[in-house]
């Protein structure tokens, strides 16, 4: 699989994403958190209610548990998520000493990075990787439901891949210099087109790289 002609290919279907750096690292975990395993619109509704609710992060580390979950009821999971956004929260807390930043994950190594984050019980290294690849720039590579379909689908991974096999077989993959690019260029083409169901097969690039039923 030549994987720089597929983002090539996926780039002339789509169009080349524009480059997204989120200002606030905080606020771009916490909201990764949100979005794990529901839509866009689910995760956005969450959020905005989170963040209107609460004046800083302080206030949502130190509400009380059930007070959070309602906030984020648009999510699922939303009792989970309650806890682990609270979890990171004061862990953030107590390696700054007292300030809500991930500002200091920048002087780190992007695998030692990885780790911090990883270390937290409920972030997983797809969170993590959104995190470092969105807000620092790094170059990992975030893998989620439609990219690890997609992958599979396309040939990148074996079906037997597991989701953690995934996000160590693709990193080591894709280029650095296109991994927020094909990210994002996947997800997209996995909603519009390559979807879990019914698949839209009528495309140039699933005619060229998908072997899946709709093909």
């Amino acid at each position: 699989m030549d994987v720089r002609q597929l983002h090539r290919d996926l780039v002339a279907l789509h169009g080349k994403p524009a480059k997204a750096h989120s200002e606030d690292g905080v606020r771009q975990l916490v909201t990764t958190v949100l979005s794990q395993n529901v839509t866009d619109e689910q995760t956005a509704r969450a959020a905005d209610e989170l963040f209107a609710t609460y004046p800083d992060y302080r206030a949502v580390e130190e509400a009380s548990h059930e007070e959070l979950a309602d906030t984020i009821s648009a999510v699922g999971l939303m009792n989970q998520k309650a806890e682990r956004i609270q979890r990171a929260l004061g862990r953030i807390r107590a390696e700054t000493g007292g300030t809500y930043t991930l500002a200091f994950l920048e002087e780190m190594p992007t695998e030692e990075a990885q780790d911090w984050l990883t270390g937290i019980k409920g972030i997983g290294p797809k969170t993590a990787s959104v995190v470092l690849n969105f807000h620092f720039e790094r170059p990992t590579f975030a893998v989620d439901t439609h990219i690890e379909r997609l992958s599979t689908r396309f040939g990148l991974i074996e079906e037997s891949t597991t989701a953690e096999q995934a996000h160590e077989v693709l990193n080591d993959t894709v280029p650095d210099d296109i991994k927020y690019s094909l990210h994002v260029l996947l997800i997209g083409h996995g909603k519009e087109y390559c979807t879990a169901r019914d698949p839209d097969c009528d495309n140039p690039v699933c005619a060229t790289y998908c072997d899946c039923p709709g093909c």
